[in-house]
């Protein structure tokens, strides 16, 4: 009876291995929980011309976005600016990344700048 217990044990602790280092991975990266060195070295490898996807996968998802248009007066569709923040931290230290991408269609963004700014 006790090695049926530690079989099942095993089985479910084998089982569900994949799926809470993955959720680990992913919380700490969307939820603003790194501190400034780790978003720094992340953000060192930030290059430009990447597109939306290596950004995401490289620093996670943003904390905020922002889309600015151009000051356009014609009737053809602006494709303006798309901005992602990314924050940093903790509450002495809060620092956030600034991500700008510029489209070459209107779907097909990429990294055009990025800078730090404190808060």
């Amino acid at each position: 009876m006790r090695r049926l217990h530690s079989l099942a044990f095993l089985t479910i602790l084998v089982t569900s291995l994949p799926f809470s280092s993955t959720a680990d991975a992913e919380s700490t990266r969307t939820d603003g929980s790194l501190n400034l060195a780790q978003g720094e070295r992340m953000a060192a490898d930030l290059k430009q011309g990447m597109s939306r996807d290596e950004v995401q996968k490289l620093l996670g998802k943003p904390s905020q976005t922002a889309l600015k248009s151009d000051a356009n007066a014609t009737n053809v569709p602006s494709k303006g600016t798309l901005q992602w923040i990314y924050a940093f931290g903790g509450a002495s230290t809060r620092r956030s990344l600034r991500v700008e991408f510029a489209a070459k269609s209107l779907e097909d963004w990429y990294v055009n700048s990025w800078e730090w700014t404190t808060y």
